[in-house]
């Protein structure tokens, strides 16, 4: 198979070459294809959510077990009464507060939806994308898109069109190209139920703007429980082992002061065991890591590496948005770089850094 690359502006959306694209990744889905399209979190692998015949596609190309249930992107109201059956009030409620954007809800799948999207369960996951390209290929399309990230099963999600090829080049029909996504993280994805709001994965909707908003108790529910069949996993990218490195990935926690001192110590120790280390190294943290290293590094430019040791710059450590943004980005140019290990500190379980640890720990789980 032979993937289209079909390039958008998308600062000028109407621009001829723009518009032509789009409607070439429209047409693809209307006809039981596969694209891979950028919204604000990752880029999506999509197809016709209505068609088995189509989804089965997103299986095969990403090698994705069928326990794995999909999220649905809608582009207005007419398209999410074609995949949900109903929806109540307080549900009403999170769309209005966060729709379109990162937030994906677990609503009673319609009849039209084939079980394959939803593992056989009798719950759908739906968003509405705020990305202009992903809503111009949702508008032009006309039909839900079935839709989960553009990567091999299990690997790094993916944020560019560059990204994707890596991945499945050669066996999807094409890639819409709109860019670096800007949030980087995917999304959160909530069931709504009789008194609480229960999130099986954290995302860029942080557990306190849900508080803001759900008027029953929100609770997390982030790991497939004890004796629950893998074959239906009760909502998408709950594997144990997920979003992970070619690279062993090791995770070190801690408080500042001090934690920038733990992780040089971490890679000294793997250096000195004969690994080619990769550090995912936040601003703040790379002066010391210069200091404490045996031999010296040259801090300018985006990235470095001396010897058996490369470096990625994260970004500002008290700018968790930022570090999301850039997760994946990093984790994708240490593995490229060829090293055998990934160290990274892990940001503290507040608001957005919650889910870079759910990222980071499923990442790093063996």
């Amino acid at each position: 198979m032979q993937t289209q690359r079909l390039a958008v502006d998308v600062g000028d959306l109407e621009e001829k070459g723009s518009r032509a694209a789009i409607a070439r990744a429209a047409e693809i889905l209307r006809g039981g294809g596969t694209v891979a399209f950028p919204t604000e979190t990752v880029y999506g692998l999509g197809a016709n959510a209505l068609v088995a015949d189509a989804v089965k596609k997103i299986f095969a190309a990403k090698e994705r077990p069928s326990w794995d249930p999909l999220i649905v992107h809608v582009g207005d109201r007419e398209m999410l009464e074609m995949v949900a059956a109903e929806v109540n009030q307080d549900a009403y409620r999170l769309m209005e507060a966060f729709w379109p954007g990162p937030l994906t809800l677990l609503l009673p799948r319609s009849a039209k939806v084939p079980e394959l999207v939803t593992a056989g369960l009798e719950k759908v996951g739906v968003r509405m994308p705020a990305h202009p390209v992903a809503q111009a290929l949702l508008r032009v399309a006309g039909v839900p898109v079935a839709a989960p990230s553009a990567n091999r099963f299990g690997r790094i999600s993916p944020t560019n069109a560059f990204h994707v090829a890596e991945d499945l080049e050669g066996r999807i029909d094409a890639i819409l190209d709109g860019g670096e996504t800007t949030h980087g993280v995917e999304s959160t994805i909530v069931d709504v139920r009789e008194g609480e709001c229960v999130i099986y994965r954290s995302g860029m909707i942080t557990l306190e703007q849900l508080r803001s908003v759900c008027r029953g108790e929100v609770v997390y529910r982030t790991e497939v429980e004890e004796g629950e069949s893998r074959k239906a996993a009760p909502a998408p990218g709950m594997g144990v082992r997920h979003y992970a490195p070619r690279a062993r990935l090791v995770l070190v926690e801690g408080l500042s002061p001090g934690l920038d001192v733990a992780l040089i110590d971490e890679v000294n120790r793997l250096e000195e065991a004969g690994e080619v280390v990769g550090v995912m190294a936040p601003e703040g943290f790379m002066a010391a890591l210069s200091l404490m290293r045996k031999k010296p590094f040259d801090l300018r430019g985006f990235t470095m590496g001396y010897d058996t040791v490369h470096v990625y710059h994260w970004g500002p450590w008290e700018k968790p948005e930022g570090l999301a943004q850039k997760l994946y980005a990093g984790l994708r140019w240490l593995d490229a770089a060829g090293v055998t290990v990934i160290v990274c500190p892990l940001p503290a379980p507040l608001g957005i850094g919650v889910a870079v640890r759910d990222r980071l720990m499923r990442a790093g789980s063996l």
